[in-house]
């Protein structure tokens, strides 16, 4: 018996996320990108991750499937085009895996940063202009009125909303900002270091800002 999800049922999340690549696939990659299976994966100190050939078909089937994770526990305080950009983000690693030639061990490298120039990611070590383009860890910023900000706001638009997000995480960030300090990462060398929620350091080693564990993706 055919069984559809309900308006207002908690799983339309993945229905959403599922559309929501779908469009980015048609308006930045020309719907180039092979389907993937979209999950909510709980990562400390990352937005998202893409993850090649993760599953595989049930029942002997030779079928692979590559993953594309979002984190929501670092949903709370974001804008659903925040979250949504890190979709595009790892849309942009799938996009590598397929038709380019991904960097060792997770390296993002100059491949992946042109790409993601193109879809209106700028990606940045620090989040903000001024950042690396590649290294290991790496975020982006939205290019205002780039392609991928104009896509986004033609979803919003009509009306894709994002419905959840992690309460444990919420809970323990209020926590912190009350009584305990937060952990900053160098994201050139890896450097730690603790101090109190919105707090600037730099790095001596790199000379870049480092970054909160939420803030890294």
């Amino acid at each position: 018996m055919r069984q559809t999800i309900t308006r207002g049922s908690p799983n339309r999340e993945y229905v959403t996320l599922a559309a929501a690549f779908d469009f980015f696939n048609r308006r930045l990659f020309g719907g180039a990108l092979p389907p993937a299976i979209i999950t909510l994966q709980r990562k400390a100190g990352s937005h998202g991750y893409y993850s090649a050939k993760r599953f595989e078909g049930r029942k002997g089937s030779a079928a692979e499937m590559d993953e594309i994770a979002l984190n929501p526990g670092t949903f709370a305080g974001r804008t659903d085009r925040d979250i949504l950009s890190t979709l595009a983000h790892e849309m942009a690693h799938h996009w590598q895996q397929h038709f380019g030639t991904p960097g060792r061990s997770r390296y993002h490298n100059h491949e992946w940063a042109d790409k993601m120039d193109e879809i209106g990611l700028a990606p940045s070590t620090t989040g903000r202009p001024g950042g690396n383009r590649v290294g290991q860890h790496m975020t982006h910023y939205i290019v205002a009125r780039g392609p991928f900000a104009r896509a986004c706001r033609s979803l919003l638009a009509d009306g894709v909303r994002l419905e959840w997000q992690s309460r444990e995480w919420t809970a323990s960030r209020t926590k912190a900002v009350r009584t305990s300090k937060v952990k900053y990462t160098c994201p050139l060398c890896g450097l730690n270091a603790w101090a109190k929620p919105g707090a600037f350091l730099v790095c001596g080693n790199g000379r870049v800002r480092m970054v909160s564990e939420p803030d890294t993706v």
